[in-house]
């Protein structure tokens, strides 16, 4: 990877110890970007990171040298969106890549069970949350007149169904085809769109899953993790390193013809 002493990095969903989102801001870090770890902060859910959770990363990034904001942000919110990247050119004044990784997938049930307060929740946060941060953050990157980077978290659930998962796998299928649009839509102004489509990853959201569906199955959690490996052909479960690596990629100078692709990170698994 190139040389790296000043760029922005956003990453929402990024509050959370072992998740995806502090993995991806880590590799970052690690190639000198200044990052901005920000998620929702404290609702009283269990399910979602708090403000002392986000403030524990961002606390864990400047351990290793990092330059750290840390901000809320309820990106269900255009206002609440429109705040963060407003904080973050104030601070850093420039923005170079936006990573779109907050998502709802602690939903489990059957398709008809589903509530629709349940469906919104997981759309509004999942989708309409990854085009609230792509309209503000493009509108700075082209401000900037330096172009940039916009990587969407999709998910195997992106390409594929699963049961028990209608909402999730809707809004996920939703991020593909709004990365593609995006794509046409901010090309000439120099910003690549793409999302990366990671099959399963245990972190917070990934144990929840597979507490259900290794429930579901009537197995234990630890044959069913095996039996997942297994259908593998690298014979693993992913990692997050593997995603933050593929966003690092899409991040660089030599990702910079690449633009609105859904990219498998999945050992195989996953090959359409």
């Amino acid at each position: 990877m190139e040389e790296n002493t000043h760029k922005v990095v956003v990453c929402t969903g990024s509050g959370r110890h072992g998740g995806l989102g502090e993995a991806i801001l880590l590799r970052f870090a690690s190639e000198g970007y200044r990052v901005v770890v920000t998620d929702i902060g404290d609702t009283g859910d269990r399910h979602l990171a708090s403000s002392s959770d986000m403030e524990s990363v961002a606390a864990g990034l400047k351990s290793k040298g990092a330059d750290v904001l840390c901000l809320p942000c309820d990106v269900r919110s255009p206002d609440s969106v429109a705040a963060l990247f407003g904080e973050v050119i104030a601070r850093f004044g420039r923005l170079d890549v936006l990573v779109n990784n907050a998502g709802i997938g602690f939903v489990m049930k059957h398709s008809r069970e589903v509530t629709p307060a349940e469906w919104g929740l997981v759309i509004d946060v999942t989708l309409s949350g990854v085009f609230y941060c792509t309209q503000e953050a493009t509108k700075h990157m082209e401000a900037g007149g330096h172009g940039g980077r916009i990587i969407n978290i999709a998910s195997q659930a992106a390409k594929s169904g699963f049961p028990h998962m209608a909402p999730y796998c809707a809004a996920k299928h939703g991020v593909i085809g709004l990365t593609r649009t995006a794509a046409i839509d901010y090309g000439a102004a120099g910003i690549t769109v793409n999302a990366v489509c990671p099959n399963h990853v245990t972190t917070a959201l990934g144990g929840a899953q597979n507490a259900y569906f290794s429930a579901f199955k009537g197995m234990t959690e630890e044959a069913y993790l095996e039996e997942m490996a297994a259908r593998i052909p690298m014979q693993r479960i992913g990692k997050t390193r593997d995603t933050a690596a593929m966003c690092a990629f899409l991040a660089s100078d030599e990702a910079s013809f690449i633009t609105g692709e859904a990219i498998n990170v999945s050992g195989g698994e996953e090959m359409h």
